[in-house]
C-alpha cells in the first residue's frame, strides 16, 4: 500500500497531448431573483433612511410609520389627531411626531401607540384619534397583505386612507383601493428581532402574571400621595380571560377606575 500512496495522481494524460492550462470556471454575473429582491429591497430601505417596509404580520412590532405615497408618513398632532406629513427628501427617515409603537394583539390584530403615550383609535365619525390610554376592541386595526400589498382595516371594518381635502386620517371605506394602499415601515434589525421574538412576546409591562402586569400598569398611571400602592382587589380570573382573548388593556382600565388614587381614571 505504500507503494500507491506515493503514486501522483492527477489527469489522465493522452501521450503527444501538450499540457492544458486548467479551466478557469468563472461565476455568473446574472443576479439569481432572490438576490435582485434583496437588493432592491435594500435600496428602497436607503431611500428611506433605513426604514423597510413590512412584509408580512409577524414583522409588525416595535418602532413604526405609516406611509402613504413616497415618502410621506401619518403624523400626531398634540390635539389627538393625525394628518398626513409633508414629502421627505430622499434618504431622510420619519420625523418623531411621525413614529409610533406597534405591539400584536393575537394573531391578526395590532395596536399603535403614538409618541404622545396614547393609543390610536376611531371615533363614531370614523376618524382615527389618539386619546386612549388602554386597549379596547375600538384601539385594534388588522393588516390585511394581499398581492404584495397592505391596507389597514380599522375597528370599524373600513379601511384607513388620508382625506384629500385635509390630509386628516380616517376609515371610511369598506374596500381597499389605491387610495387605502399603504406601507408601514420599521428600522429595527429584521434577523435580530427574529431571534428575539422567540425568546420573548409581547411588550414589557405585560410580562410575568396578571398580578404583576397589573402592577406594571397602576405604576404607570397612578399617584402615590402616601407613598402606597393601591391595588383592585377583586378576583384577577377577568384579567386572565381578557389576556386570552385580547382586551387586556380595557380590563385593566375598567379596575384602574374604581381606584379613587388614579389620576388617569378619575
Amino acid at each position: 500500500m505504500a507503494e500507491y500512496s506515493a503514486i501522483r495522481t492527477g489527469r489522465l494524460k493522452l501521450k503527444g497531448q501538450k499540457d492544458l492550462k486548467p479551466i478557469k470556471k468563472h461565476k455568473s454575473k446574472k443576479r439569481t431573483h432572490e438576490e435582485a429582491v434583496a437588493a432592491s429591497d435594500k435600496e428602497d430601505m436607503i431611500k428611506h433612511g433605513g426604514w423597510w417596509a413590512v412584509q408580512n404580520f409577524s414583522q409588525i412590532s416595535g418602532a413604526l410609520a405609516i406611509e402613504f405615497g413616497e415618502r410621506c408618513y401619518i403624523k400626531a398632532l398634540d390635539n389627538g389627531l393625525f394628518v398626513l406629513g409633508p414629502p421627505h427628501d430622499e434618504g431622510d427617515p420619519p420625523a418623531p411626531e411621525e413614529i409610533f409603537t406597534a405591539f400584536p394583539v393575537g394573531e391578526t390584530k395590532i395596536t399603535l401607540k403614538s409618541g404622545y403615550g396614547k393609543y390610536l383609535g376611531i371615533d363614531k365619525n370614523g376618524i382615527v384619534v389618539g386619546r386612549s390610554d388602554a386597549v379596547s376592541a375600538l384601539e385594534q386595526f388588522e393588516p390585511v397583505f394581499q398581492d404584495g400589498k397592505l391596507a389597514l382595516q380599522a375597528a370599524n371594518s373600513k379601511f384607513v386612507s388620508v382625506s384629500p381635502e385635509d390630509d386628516s386620517f380616517y376609515a371610511q371605506s369598506i374596500t381597499a383601493g389605491p387610495d387605502e394602499i399603504l406601507k408601514l415601515r420599521c428600522n429595527k434589525n429584521l434577523e435580530a428581532d427574529i431571534e428575539s421574538k422567540k425568546k420573548n412576546k409581547g411588550p414589557i409591562e405585560e410580562k410575568g402574571s396578571v398580578e404583576q402586569i397589573e402592577i406594571n400598569y397602576v405604576k404607570q398611571f397612578q399617584k402615590f400621595q402616601d407613598k402606597k400602592m393601591r391595588i383592585n382587589t377583586e378576583s384577577r380570573e377577568v384579567l386572565k380571560s381578557a389576556k386570552a382573548e385580547g382586551y387586556l388593556h380595557e380590563a385593566l382600565l375598567d379596575r384602574r377606575s374604581k381606584m379613587k388614587s388614579d389620576r388617569m381614571c378619575k
